[in-house]
């Protein structure tokens, strides 16, 4: 998950509802097929000693690199914490918004500030390969990079979107924390804190139509028909879909439509949970070494950079990954509540799938994208195939049918240079506001974006509640 910003939960005051976070270490485990492996633990030093099996000098650089992240990372921090200013009259607050970003930057120092605006428009392969020499320690940090979005290592400002990950978690590998009972656990207590703030929560209450009278809000008319009057109404569901099909689009201003259209939504991530009768056993891990500890956090699945954009490759075409970077996790390790005993989850993100296919469709290729993850993961732990009881495939184009997000993108969006900050999701709309009165976005198409860190949320709130004071 996120992770979820820390003031956000304080503010939300979530530690007075019982929602446990499970942290483990090591957060990544990252094997190759040749059976070797590498472990990312919340301890840089004893990363670092890990890494000197492949390298002493990327284990010497590892520190240096995890600092410079941070640094960068915390300057981030103020930027996706404020509301983008105005571009055509900025207000006092814009300016002072900026002033104190400027003096985060400043904190960087010379060499800081070069390298900030060198790296963000680089391909994330360019930028690893400044640190590192070894293949497999590039490519999960560079996965980073490119993880959720049309992107492969070597596309122009996938260094970006690892940079402002760096705002909501510093580490070089980014989060590995789950709430116990699953994320249901955590929108659970989300809402009772809502409750208790006095919200009123309808379930399979699915919104159909936003009313607009005038340029303005004036209800919501839900699938059943039955309207409720509003003065306002806050969209969490992505920017397309809000304006395209909850409003008739004729009543959008066209330019505002337009750039609107040209929002980029190309989903290409996939996931596939399957059950299985037990642990699997995987080669990189010796008779030494613990299985459930190293199993525990995310797994890697992508040995080098040319994998990860051969993986990107194929989407490009329309075409399923033939073999596809995988980030996995096998909740049951930390959480046995989550099976039966002696059972186990294994969850996996995949990328590339292409929400369009060239060739066939979903409905045909679902079982192809379910085994092509069984036989890639069989390479690193060659007992999967057997232990496999069950297969869930959850495509792109479930992802819009099923939960709504339109191109099956899971950010609401592409994170990408033109789509950040006061572009997200269209120049001149990035304050939370948009053109229709009463009308607000909260979503993950919304600046920051980027995950279940309650950034984008806790922005808007501010901005709501001081434009319906």
């Amino acid at each position: 998950m996120g992770p979820l910003r820390a003031d956000i939960g304080r503010d939300m005051q979530l530690d007075r509802f019982s929602c446990e976070i499970l942290s483990p270490d090591p957060r990544v485990f990252a094997p190759t097929p040749d059976g070797k492996a590498l472990f990312f633990y919340n301890d840089s030093a004893k990363t670092a000693a890990d890494i000197a099996h492949f390298s002493e000098k990327d284990a010497r650089k590892y520190a240096e690199f995890a600092e410079s992240l941070e640094s960068i990372g915390e300057v981030l921090t103020q930027l996706t914490s404020m509301t983008p200013p105005a571009i055509d009259k900025p207000s006092p607050e814009d300016f002072w918004n900026l002033f104190q970003t400027g003096r985060g930057v400043r904190r960087l120092g010379k060499t800081g500030i070069f390298n900030l605006f060198r790296w963000a428009p680089m391909a994330v392969a360019d930028f690893v390969a400044e640190f590192f020499e070894t293949e497999l320690l590039r490519a999960v940090i560079a996965a980073r990079g490119i993880f959720g979005n049309a992107l492969g290592p070597w596309s122009a400002g996938s260094t970006a979107v690892l940079l402002l990950r760096a705002a909501a978690d510093p580490h070089p590998v980014g989060s590995a924390a789950f709430p116990r009972g699953g994320l249901g656990s955590l929108s659970r207590v989300l809402a009772e804190s809502a409750k208790e703030a006095g919200a009123e929560i309808r379930t399979e209450a699915e919104v159909a139509q936003i009313r607009i009278k005038d340029g303005a809000v004036a209800g919501v008319v839900l699938k059943d028909g039955e309207e409720i009057a509003v003065e306002a109404v806050v969209s969490g569901v992505d920017p397309k879909r809000t304006f395209f099909h909850l409003i008739d689009p004729s009543q959008l201003d066209p330019v505002f439509a337009n750039r609107m259209k040209n929002f980029r939504v190309k989903g290409n991530v996939a996931k596939v949970n399957l059950a299985l009768g037990g642990l699997p056993g995987f080669s990189a891990l010796d008779a030494n070494e613990s299985a459930l500890r190293a199993l525990s956090g995310r797994l890697h699945i992508g040995p080098d950079i040319d994998y990860l954009e051969r993986a990107f490759d194929d989407s490009k075409y329309g075409e399923l990954s033939r073999a596809p970077y995988l980030d996995v996790t096998i909740p049951t390790i930390l959480d046995p509540s989550l099976a039966p005993d002696g059972k186990h989850v294994l969850s996996a993100y995949v990328q590339f799938a292409p929400f369009k296919l060239r060739e066939g469709n979903w409905v045909s290729r679902r079982r192809d994208l379910g085994l092509a993850v069984i036989h890639t993961l069989g390479a690193y732990a060659p007992d999967l195939s057997s232990l496999v009881e069950g297969m869930q495939v959850i495509t792109p184009e479930d992802l819009e049918t099923c939960y709504g997000f339109t191109g099956g993108h899971i950010f609401h969006g592409d994170l990408a240079l033109d789509q950040l900050f006061t572009m997200r999701p269209v120049l001149d709309w990035a304050r939370y506001k948009t053109p229709v009165r009463g009308l607000f976005l909260c979503g993950s198409g919304t600046h920051p974006g980027n995950g279940l860190t309650g950034a984008s949320g806790a922005n808007a709130a501010r901005e709501i509640i001081r434009e319906l004071r």
